[in-house]
């Protein structure tokens, strides 16, 4: 029984301590989420800074509250580039066009870390308890002591779960301003597509974690799908955030009649 004992405690223990130390060093951060990102570029004049945003599924309905949010999310990574939404759509250099949602769901294998628990204790043990006799004569006598063996986590086990993912996404295309030619759109000036995918099915949740991913991306050329990761506290995603707060903050009350402004 003991060797049995010695050999699984040996092949959990070293999992154990890796899955403690990230426990110690994680219980006090924030998790940062992988999200993926393509981005292509072209030239683009300099002076092509205003923009007008549109939805690019005219099912989703610019009225629609989700997109409303999104699309304000979208506002506030363009402003962090410098770029601004024109008055009107004929004063814009460009026109942005908006794309989210999420890919119908997939199952994948993974592994996880399960605890490995182990009977440990239990037995008999031998005591030595007084014993007195009718005339008062204390004598010791030997006694067995039964002990129940108890459950006990001794470490963490890898092993496969089949889990469903869902992949979230967030496409912004800049084309130029300019009216349909022959059927074709105008021409693409730059696109990014950021994604993420886990077991959460929250898009709301993502779509500020991914708009913030694009912001160093917008108007180049990544040249391959990177892999970034973002905080959900980071600064980033608390300027896209207070971007949102903004857009909701209420107008400053006006003075009251006879009273006069700070």
């Amino acid at each position: 029984m003991r060797s049995s004992m010695d050999s699984v405690r040996s092949r959990c223990s070293a999992t154990w301590v890796a899955a403690l130390v990230g426990a110690l060093l994680g219980g006090c951060s924030t998790p940062a989420y992988k999200v993926k990102i393509d981005a292509i570029a072209k030239p683009v004049r300099r002076d092509a800074q205003s923009y007008t945003l549109k939805s690019k599924d005219p099912r989703l309905g610019e009225e629609n509250l989700r997109y409303r949010e999104a699309a304000e999310h979208v506002r506030t990574a363009l402003s962090g580039k410098g770029l601004y939404e024109a008055p009107s759509q004929e004063k814009a250099d460009m026109v942005v066009e908006l794309d989210y949602g999420m890919e119908a769901p997939r199952s994948k294998m993974e592994r996880v870390s399960v605890p490995v628990y182990a009977q440990v204790g239990g037995g008999v043990r031998y005591d030595s308890v007084p014993v007195v006799d009718s005339k008062g004569n204390q004598s010791y006598r030997t006694v067995a002591v039964y002990e129940a063996p108890r459950s006990e986590m001794i470490g963490y086990d890898e092993v496969p779960r089949l889990v469903t993912i869902y992949e979230k996404y967030l496409k912004i295309t800049a084309r130029e301003n300019k009216a349909a030619s022959e059927g074709r759109p105008p021409s693409e000036l730059w696109s990014i597509h950021a994604s993420a995918e886990d077991e959460s099915k929250d898009l709301r949740k993502y779509l500020p974690i991914m708009a913030s991913a694009t912001m160093d991306f917008i108007g180049q050329d990544s040249s391959n799908q990177k892999t970034v990761k973002v905080r959900a506290d980071g600064p980033g995603v608390d300027f896209i955030r207070k971007g949102m707060a903004e857009q909701k903050a209420p107008p400053p009350a006006a003075p009251r009649s006879g009273s006069s402004a700070p």
